[in-house]
């Protein structure tokens, strides 16, 4: 709906006096009633440090729209912790999170006949969310990170969330004490902001920007710099030209756009969630994009960030070194960026980084130059093989491939207890299974096992294969999303304790050694379990969500 449409619905007509009489209420004046509606999805929740700043950015978002001449009209947006809730029943409601805020976003904004959209986020689903939301209106809009984290620090070493998480595996293997744990968790998230390293918050605030859809270098600001603010002040002003010029966001997240997005997850290091989350984005735009179109993406754009969780940095270093645009020129300059594809403020990819070096600074070593990457290829790998004939999502930081008995547990917590206890031994390949969409419901994710196996040293000599995600914290030997699901009769559904499991991301085969017979026997006894939950949102869940190969979404046609 254009801005001309918009107004002629407030204005025409005695009809439309109740309109006008109820947005007076609300600070309209005389002169307001002709300009454009704006509507701003603040994410604000002291639920987690990620958004407990983003009350700030809202209210600095609120008055520059005002500077523009529009009329913000402010509205609040769930938001979850995948870090507090994390290896407990409360992480079956992060991915489900995602959903309720595309839909929120879209209710609101519909319902108020909203002409533009500024989303502010800054937590792992109400990034996606608020996408989803964007590309399904298609209204103009601009997303505004709320920022990152600044890392802890102790011991002269950097600090993030990870670190907790695997200083509890460090205590149970005997490797650290129990003062030493403490201190750790007292200087891991030292203020307010998105988790600090390449994890899923990060990666997702980086594609949005390679995207188009943000400003370039918002993604990698700190969340409590006057940096992030005055960003904020110019992404107001910059919908307000796309909102004049009527600017859609499916002009700009175009086909090419989702490409240069899975270019910069691959040279970041970025999630696996990002797999999940752009396959969803792209659904809800309308843009034809599969598992097959990352691994094509995945083995001409190399690793060229040195970032936690597997690497050195954190994100405020990737932003002191150049942040996003220096990445993406480097890409663009061999030729695996598209250059023409539009961004929010008007100009082209190309544009935007036309006075940005082809090469990183020598005094920095946190963005590699091309010649010597960290590793040649993306590390997201998509696996396929008669454990996940629908595909799976590998992140391979360490070892590539391996053979071994498999260890199955039908819940994380189990697994967990197993790691802790010490009765998972190098060479085991983990299997958790009904972790999926449908089985848990909510695809939880699996950072308490894995980086119990980290803390454990175990990292690299012990697979893990989960229907379930995993956190973008997550590294090692790990490979999630299979599908089809154990809860729809997939095969990790029918994997027994002992049997041989080869993980090898050379060839991306993902193979249970049993025979074709056998699988087939093993599946004609096997039976759906109960649904966990019956009623509520996990149950209506459940029933929409479809399979992970093709972004979780529950609004297929």
């Amino acid at each position: 709906m254009s801005v001309h449409d918009r107004s002629s619905l407030i204005t025409q007509g005695v009809e439309r006096t109740p309109n006008r009489a109820m947005l007076r209420a609300v600070g309209f004046g005389d002169g307001d009633f002709n300009k454009p509606i704006i509507g701003v999805a603040n994410g604000y929740s002291t639920v987690t440090p990620c958004n407990a700043g983003l009350n700030v950015q809202a209210d600095r978002a609120v008055a520059a729209l005002h500077e523009a001449k529009t009329m913000p009209q402010i509205f609040g947006t769930i938001t979850v912790s995948d870090g507090i809730s994390m290896g407990t029943e409360g992480m079956k409601y992060s991915l489900v999170s995602r959903e309720v805020i595309a839909d929120s976003i879209e209710t609101v904004c519909g319902a108020a006949r909203v002409d533009g959209l500024l989303a502010i986020g800054a937590c792992d689903k109400n990034m996606p969310g608020a996408l989803i939301a964007i590309a399904r209106m298609n209204i103009p809009s601009i997303f505004v990170y709320g920022g990152t984290i600044k890392p802890g620090h102790l011991d002269g070493r950097d600090l993030t969330i990870l670190s907790a998480f695997e200083a509890v595996g460090e205590f149970s293997a005997g490797r650290i004490n129990k003062t030493e744990l403490l201190e750790v968790e007292r200087h891991s998230c030292p203020g307010v902001g998105a988790c600090g390293g390449m994890f899923t918050a990060n990666t997702m605030s980086s594609a949005i920007e390679a995207m188009g859809m943000s400003l370039p270098y918002s993604s990698t600001m700190a969340a409590e710099d006057a940096e992030k603010a005055e960003s904020t002040s110019e992404s107001a002003h910059v919908l307000a030209r796309a909102v004049e010029q009527q600017l859609l966001p499916r002009q700009i997240m175009t086909r090419n756009a989702f490409e240069n997005a899975v270019s910069v997850v691959m040279a970041t290091g970025g999630s696996t969630n990002a797999v999940l989350h752009l396959l969803a984005i792209a659904h809800a735009a309308e843009v034809p994009f599969s598992l097959d179109d990352f691994e094509t993406i995945r083995k001409r754009v190399p690793v060229l960030c040195d970032l936690k969780p597997s690497g050195k940095y954190v994100t405020v270093d990737l932003h002191r070194a150049g942040g996003i645009p220096q990445l993406m020129k480097i890409l663009l300059a061999h030729g695996v960026l598209h250059g023409d594809a539009k961004t929010i403020t008007g100009e082209t990819v190309a544009e935007t980084v036309a006075s940005v070096p082809a090469e990183p600074r020598k005094d920095q070593d946190v963005i590699r130059p091309w010649s010597n990457p960290i590793a040649p290829e993306g590390h997201l790998v998509i696996l396929r093989g008669n454990l996940a004939t629908e595909g799976a999502v590998a992140k391979i930081s360490q070892t590539p491939k391996m053979t071994g008995p498999a260890r199955v547990f039908d819940s994380e917590e189990i697994c967990l207890a197993a790691i802790l206890s010490g009765r998972i031994k190098p060479g085991d390949v983990i299997v958790i299974r009904y972790e999926g969409p449908k089985g848990g419901p909510g695809m939880r994710e699996m950072l308490a096992p894995t980086s119990a196996l980290i803390g454990a040293g175990l990292g690299s000599s012990v697979g893990l294969i989960t229907d379930g995600r995993f956190s973008g914290a997550t590294h090692g030997l790990v490979v999630g999303h299979v599908a089809p699901e154990a809860a729809v009769g997939g095969a990790i559904a029918l994997v027994h304790d002992g049997d041989s499991i080869t993980i090898d991301s050379q060839t991306r085969k993902l193979e249970l050694h049993i025979s074709a017979e056998e699988l087939e026997r093993r599946h004609g006894a096997w039976k759906a379990p109960e649904p966990r939950y019956k009623t509520g949102v996990l149950a209506k869940y459940r029933r929409l969500v479809s399979s992970s190969s093709i972004g979780a979404v529950t609004d297929l046609v």
